[in-house]
Parts: structure tokens; C-alpha cells; sequence
């Protein structure tokens, strides 16, 4: 009884037909240190703006006050997520410090 080798062309592809491969990505992800910079600016922005449209309401250059609360809200929950970001990650910390190795 002879047995045939099996030559690189019948090798079936290793991921099963059903199975969709997913997309190459164009870009590498941001670090870590990059998102938390974005987030950081993104508060900053919101602080800026809620700002703004405070003085703005004081001086008289707007009367609509609901957009003034509306603002100063984003900002102040913007603001409350970055602070429980931070003591998460303070936490996270010193939990890994804890560990003995």
C-alpha cells in the first residue's frame, strides 16, 4: 500500500470557513499615557467652556440660562468621572504594591 505525500497546495487554510478573520488595523492603538491625556484635555475643555459661559451669563453677552447650566453640569460630571478614574487607578497601585512576589 503506497501513500501519497501531501504537497503545501492541498493544505486546507487553518481557520474554518464560518470563521471571519478580523480586519487588519490601519493604526496602532494609543498607549495608555495618550488616552488619559485626551481625557485629561477633553475635561480641561469642558472646565473652559463651562467658564465661559459663566462670565458670559455675568456680563450679559447671553440670558439663555439653561445652556450656562448646561455646561456647567458637563463640566462638573466630566470633572466627578477624571476624580473616580484617578482613585481607581490610585487603588489599582496600591493594591499591585501590596503584592509580594
Amino acid at each position: 500500500m503506497s501513500i501519497a505525500a501531501i504537497s503545501p497546495t492541498a493544505v486546507s487554510p487553518a481557520t474554518p470557513p464560518h470563521v471571519v478573520a478580523a480586519p487588519p488595523q490601519s493604526k496602532p492603538a494609543d498607549s495608555f499615557a495618550k488616552t488619559i491625556a485626551n481625557v485629561i484635555r477633553d475635561v480641561n475643555l469642558d472646565q473652559q467652556q463651562a467658564d465661559t459661559a459663566l462670565q458670559d451669563l455675568a456680563t450679559g453677552k447671553i440670558d439663555n440660562v439653561h445652556d450656562v447650566v448646561l455646561a456647567v453640569a458637563k463640566a462638573d460630571l466630566s470633572f466627578r468621572f477624571l476624580l473616580e478614574v484617578r482613585n481607581r487607578l490610585t487603588e489599582a497601585y496600591q493594591e499591585l504594591s501590596r503584592m509580594q512576589f
